[in-house]
């Protein structure tokens, strides 16, 4: 099942020193869930002046229990870093799907 994630960061004055802080951990299990094919897509959302300012990510989980046990351990959760997630089931076109 495939799933659909835009998640926001904070908007304090922390929040970009929270994503930077956490942004090599999170880069890192990133790739390891594209290697693997459980990562379909990911951005990163930006302001107008161009800072990040959130996430949008597609991912593959046999069940929406399985994105959560990631959730669980993904360095924005853990570092506070995404402070509004919502997730949402989706369906890549075939035309983007990879081989």
């Amino acid at each position: 099942m495939q799933f659909s994630i835009v998640a926001l960061d904070g908007t304090d004055e922390q929040a970009l020193p929270r994503r930077l802080a956490a942004r090599e951990a999170h880069l890192a299990l990133s790739a390891e869930m594209a290697a693997v094919g459980t990562l379909l897509h990911a951005v990163a959302l930006l302001d107008d002046s161009g800072k990040m300012i959130g996430s949008n990510m597609i991912y593959e989980f046999p069940s929406r229990a399985g994105l959560d046990a990631y959730l669980a351990k993904e360095p924005y959760v853990l570092g506070n870093v995404w402070q509004d997630i919502t997730v949402r089931p989706c369906r890549v076109s075939p035309s983007f799907a990879k081989a």
